[in-house]
């Protein structure tokens, strides 16, 4: 494709440039960030378009045929387009205890309450529950989705308080406190970890 814009069924999934190449040098086989930044340094896929990959939400998808409306600034082949879909085995979150609150929970009738942050999961289609949690660590824990690992603090609690809170529902929302899970070390920032899986 050339340039242009994108929308499936109505919703628009953004602009497009892959004829917008990389630069064709400056690429290295090896990087190392350390030291003074520099929009030069640790380049990669030179001479290739800076934009091959585009998500398009399950949301915007119907079930049967669906409608592709691309505006086209230069010209192209629509026929090179593919869509492939990904299925999620885990639904997955991280949050801080430093983290905001979430926006729907501020009330503008009291404005001098407080609520803390909060982790929260929801199965990706619709008439799935959360079957199982596959890991649960509120402390220091590490990692992303699929191989969080527990750090050097971790509550023994957390596991079982999310698999009480969120197993059998379609989403759920589990508080990122001491006062919830206790407090498995003093003086460190900590934050939960889950990873879950909906069926």
């Amino acid at each position: 494709m050339g340039k242009g814009e994108a929308w499936v069924n109505g919703q628009s999934i953004g602009r497009y440039w892959p004829t917008n190449l990389a630069p064709q040098s400056g690429c290295v086989n090896s990087c190392n960030y350390r030291g003074a930044y520099s929009s030069s340094k640790c380049l990669k896929k030179c001479g290739q378009p800076s934009q091959t990959l585009y998500h398009v939400p399950r949301s915007f998808l119907q079930p049967g045929s669906n409608d592709l409306v691309l505006f086209e600034h230069f010209g192209g082949d629509p026929s090179k387009i593919s869509f492939v879909m990904r299925q999620t085995g885990s639904v997955c979150a991280q949050v801080s205890e430093a983290h905001p609150a979430q926006i729907d929970s501020w009330s503008s009738q009291q404005p001098m309450q407080r609520y803390g942050p909060a982790l929260r999961l929801e199965c990706p289609k619709e008439g799935q529950v959360i079957s199982s949690v596959k890991f649960a660590s509120f402390g220091t824990p590490s990692g992303t989705c699929g191989s969080y690992s527990h750090g050097e603090c971790s509550s023994t609690q957390a596991l079982s308080i999310v698999q009480e809170a969120c197993i059998g529902v379609s989403s759920c929302s589990v508080p990122v406190s001491s006062n919830y899970f206790g407090n498995p070390c003093t003086g460190v920032t900590k934050s939960l970890a889950v990873e879950a899986a909906c069926s």
